[in-house]
């Protein structure tokens, strides 16, 4: 057994999802096997990209898939008016090193690096589900392989995208379904404790001079629409890597999780059940709070690490 978990990133590079990538690269608790890009944030050709700009800023080889480019049934929808028209717009990188991209899908990417592994594997998922969904549909004997999924999405009273409906899950209801509904054990973390998981601007001048990972990342925060640069700039996807690396600042609770795919005004609302009012079986731990000093304390201490 490796003495550091081992763990695939299926993400949509967007400023928040490079924050959080930056901060499990650089995990010496975590092994990152592959990387599986998703549209979401933005287009496909952008967010795969992004991933390929950031492993090079970083001279890292992570092996990257690109996924899909739509949801499973729906139109496509992107967050361009938070993360700017490519997703990471306000630092120059350097031009992708496309070596780290494989020629197969993140679905099949997914498979093999699965099948091949010794030990079981979990998948953190901060975009939409659209990868994961396909993955457990098209190979379902994988199942067994996979430790957990830790996921970015959901949310406990109000959305972000929907009234009800938080982006990554309201992007793809139905692939969100089929995960909530796989058997697998879900560690979620909604919209609401990344609305308290806060950079505030003293915390970004403080980034800034960190090095160059912090310079870099303050570039893309003057950009990111995820808050105010000002009143404090929400890091929703790290608090999926929080939970992975220290889940004593959440308060969590083992309830069940539906997903609502078909509600005219509630579509991609996530049905969290605090109080077992339903009577069903709970397939999802939820964090349901945050302590925002000790995550403050431990996001820039792993920003630190960063090169």
């Amino acid at each position: 057994m490796s003495a550091k978990r081992p763990i695939i990133i299926d993400t949509d590079p967007g400023i928040d999802d490079a924050v959080a990538l930056g901060i499990a690269l650089f995990a010496r608790e975590l092994d990152v096997k592959l990387i599986t890009t998703v549209s979401g944030n933005v287009g496909i050709e952008h967010v795969t990209n992004n991933a390929l700009k950031l492993l090079t800023f970083w001279t890292l080889s992570t092996p990257v898939a690109k996924g899909a480019a739509r949801p499973l049934l729906r139109e496509v929808r992107d967050a361009s008016e938070v993360h700017g028209v490519t997703g990471m717009e306000g630092y120059e990188f350097p031009e992708p090193n496309r070596g780290n991209l494989l020629n197969i899908t993140a679905v099949q990417a997914m498979y093999q690096t699965l099948k091949e592994s010794e030990e079981k594997i979990t998948i953190v998922a901060i975009g939409p589900l659209t990868n994961v969904a396909l993955l457990l549909r098209e190979y379902p004997e994988i199942k067994g392989k996979i430790a957990e999924i830790v996921l970015m999405g959901g949310a406990l009273g109000r959305g972000n995208f929907g009234v009800l409906s938080e982006f990554n899950i309201a992007v793809d209801p139905e692939a969100a379904k089929i995960v909530f509904e796989s058997g697998l054990a879900i560690a979620m973390t909604p919209l609401d404790v990344g609305l308290k998981a806060l950079v505030y601007p003293q915390d970004s001048e403080e980034i800034k001079q960190m090095n160059q990972t912090g310079d870099m990342m303050y570039s893309l925060f003057r950009k990111y629409r995820g808050g105010s640069f000002n009143t404090g700039l929400k890091m929703y996807d790290s608090c999926a890597i929080a939970y992975l690396l220290k889940p004593e600042m959440f308060t969590v609770q083992n309830v069940f999780v539906a997903v609502e795919t078909k509600g005219e005004y509630t579509s991609g609302a996530t049905v969290i059940d605090l109080k077992a009012s339903l009577g069903k079986a709970a397939n999802c731990k939820v964090c349901v709070d945050i302590d925002e000093e000790l995550f403050k304390a431990w996001f820039l201490a792993a920003l630190k690490r960063c090169h």
